[in-house]
């Protein structure tokens, strides 16, 4: 009789094979491809408008749309973070104008150090989505509606605080420096090199423990290039905004990373964490898969739903507090015109599931790029609002409906 024994080191190759190609099939089959048609779509996006005009991926002008996007982007973290639930929040972009407002009010009218004024606005984001989440918990009243109403009464909470001079400068060196700072080129490359090696270290520690589990794995070389890919990014990212030179100021040929950018990927890097790597991470996207399961597993929906839309609207609130920083004030206009629309839409376009337990962090990044590399480059062309905005709704039809056929085919196939 023949024995059988256990894989040995030799069988491993056979093993991680095994893994990697089917797995690549069947997410082809069931339209699951994860960022690859954000990435495509942003490459000729870029393609396209280099063309059309050769500023487009200079370092001035790509250092530029990241600044831009960071504060929609943060709001758009916290978009995720509800939509994993599969609710909606219409309330971020009062919430962010009104966190603004009662940052700039505070410093400039009542004086508070620039620490505080910060945190008061921040809190303000944070109190309203505890209320917005309790009631939605609690009173069983749909996502919707609840901020639906958020967007109106915050909207006119937004017009109070200002009260009639309607826009409030801001002057502090702290509050201005948020957004308009800069990390020199040395602080640039040390976070870079920490962030490579601790993805690094991450991708090989989970690898180590599936296979401790007896679970399929990655190819060595599978694992290594997406590493050196992250690596590649994260070097080339960092030289460009670097090394930004602008012809018209000579002495800004080297002007350093943008804070904004900094904290916006920080914002990134701590909710990814969050959600794959803690265990109310996995609640949400449990609760979001099936809400019914998740109750009779003994997790405390209600209790995560009014965590997310209190995160979301603090994330909202960081949002009002960066553009407020970059644009030098807040008023009237603040968190209005398309900022919870383009929100909204960069989270969906990155690839997070309107339907709820799908989707990841870094989709804000992506949906954000292409919104803002469509803005930026129509304005380099020197193109009217109306176009962009009919783009922008294509773009968004299209990442919705690819949403709905992957839907589809995972109920299809039973995945």
């Amino acid at each position: 009789m023949k024995q059988v024994t256990p894989h040995t080191r030799s069988d491993m190759p056979a093993v991680e094979k095994e893994a990697l190609w089917p797995s690549i099939v069947r997410r082809f089959q069931q339209g699951n491809v994860g960022p690859l048609p954000v990435l495509i779509g942003l490459a000729m996006i870029a393609l396209v408008f280099q063309i059309a005009n050769d500023k487009f991926l200079t370092p001035v002008n790509l250092t530029n749309l990241t600044v831009q996007i960071a504060s929609m982007g943060t709001i758009s973290v916290g978009i995720v973070l509800v939509l994993l639930l599969g609710e909606v929040d219409l309330s971020v972009g009062a919430v962010s104008g009104l966190a603004s407002a009662v940052m700039g009010v505070l410093s400039v009218k009542q004086g508070w150090p620039a620490g505080l004024a910060i945190l008061a606005g921040i809190a303000t984001g944070t109190l309203i989505g505890t209320l917005q989440g309790f009631w939605i918990a609690k009173f069983r009243v749909p996502s919707f509606v609840v901020s639906l109403a958020g967007l109106l009464a915050w909207q006119g909470a937004l017009l109070y605080v200002l009260g009639t001079t309607g826009t409030v400068n801001l002057t502090d060196k702290t509050i201005i420096g948020i957004a308009n700072s800069r990390v020199s080129i040395e602080a640039g490359f040390v976070i870079g090199i920490i962030a490579i090696v601790a993805y690094a270290a991450i991708l090989i520690a989970e690898q180590r423990g599936r296979q401790a589990m007896n679970l399929p794995v990655q190819s060595t070389v599978m694992l290594a290039w997406r590493i050196g890919l992250i690596a590649l990014v994260t070097v080339v990212t960092i030289g460009f905004m670097s090394i930004n030179r602008n012809p018209n100021v000579e002495a800004a040929a080297v002007r350093g990373i943008p804070s904004a950018v900094v904290i916006f990927i920080a914002v990134l890097i701590i909710f990814d964490f969050i959600t794959r790597r803690t265990r109310f991470g996995r609640y949400i996207y449990a609760v979001g898969g099936n809400v019914e399961a998740a109750r009779r597993a003994g997790i405390n929906v209600n209790g995560i739903r009014i965590a997310v839309f209190m995160l979301c609207s603090t994330l909202a609130a960081c949002g009002g507090v960066l553009a407020a920083s970059r644009l030098y004030a807040s008023n009237q206009a603040s968190g209005g015109g398309d900022t919870l629309l383009n929100a909204i839409a960069a989270a969906v376009i990155g690839g997070t599931s309107l339907f709820g337990g799908r989707g990841r962090v870094w989709s804000a990044l992506l949906g954000a790029l292409v919104i803002g590399a469509i803005a930026n480059g129509m304005d380099l062309l020197a193109m009217s609002s109306a176009i962009k905005f009919m783009v922008t709704g294509t773009v968004l039809l299209i990442a919705v409906t690819l949403d709905a056929s992957t839907r589809s085919r995972r109920e299809n196939t039973g995945r």
